[in-house]
């Protein structure tokens, strides 16, 4: 099955780090890369306010656990976002693109 993800990051060369090293292990079809995104969000009993890149993307679904792995690894965040839902229907030519894009 295949899956979209979304992944926030602190810049865009942390955003194209992770993208590249995901694409390049096969864990993911492709990337996009959102710039200049305003977050707010609670951390550690405070409100934040913060520029933030998003990368959203294509895999499938056996590679959530190895992709949430990786992106641990080299991410500058104690707790990086990163979500899956599933696609549930689309150009079919390109569902079947992302299967055989990933390992």
């Amino acid at each position: 099955m295949q899956m979209f993800f979304y992944i926030t990051c602190a810049n865009t060369k942390e955003a194209k780090k992770i993208s590249s090293v995901l694409v390049r292990k096969k864990l993911i079809a492709c990337a996009n890369i959102f710039n200049n995104i305003q977050s707010v969000f609670s951390w550690k009993n405070k409100v934040n306010f913060s520029k933030e890149v998003i990368i959203m993307g294509k895999t499938t679904r056996k590679l959530q656990t190895k992709i949430i792995s990786e992106v641990k690894k080299i991410h500058s965040y104690d707790v990086p976002c990163v979500v899956f839902s599933k696609l549930s229907s689309g150009n079919k030519e390109f569902l079947k693109w992302i299967s055989n894009s990933t390992r």
